[in-house]
C-alpha cells in the first residue's frame, strides 16, 4: 500500500505563474495552486524561479539544474495532501 501512497504523490508536471506561486499535477490528477516561498524562498531567488522543472526520474520539482530539489511527498505534505486519503 506504501508504493500506491507515494505513486499518487508523483509530480508530473510543474508551472510557475506569479512569483512563487506555482501549479502542481500529481500522478493522481489533482492539480493544486499553491505558493512555494516558504518552502524554497531561502534556497531559490525569484529571478531562478524560470529554472523549475520536473526530474521525472525522481519526480521532484528541481531547480538550478538540480542544485535544490523537493521531493515530491515533501511538496504533497506542504500543500496540504493527505496519505491517509489513499488508504482504506
Amino acid at each position: 500500500m506504501i508504493d500506491i501512497v507515494l505513486f499518487m504523490f508523483y509530480l508530473q508536471k510543474s508551472e510557475s505563474f506569479n512569483d512563487y506561486r506555482f501549479i502542481l499535477t500529481f500522478a493522481d490528477g489533482q492539480v493544486i495552486e499553491s505558493d512555494l516561498r516558504d518552502l524554497i524562498g531561502e534556497y531559490v531567488n525569484e529571478h531562478e524561479l524560470t529554472t523549475a522543472q520536473v526530474d521525472m526520474a525522481w519526480s521532484c520539482l528541481t531547480f538550478l539544474n538540480g542544485q535544490v530539489d523537493i521531493a515530491p511527498e515533501t511538496l504533497a505534505r506542504y500543500v496540504g495532501l493527505s496519505q491517509a486519503k489513499y488508504t482504506t
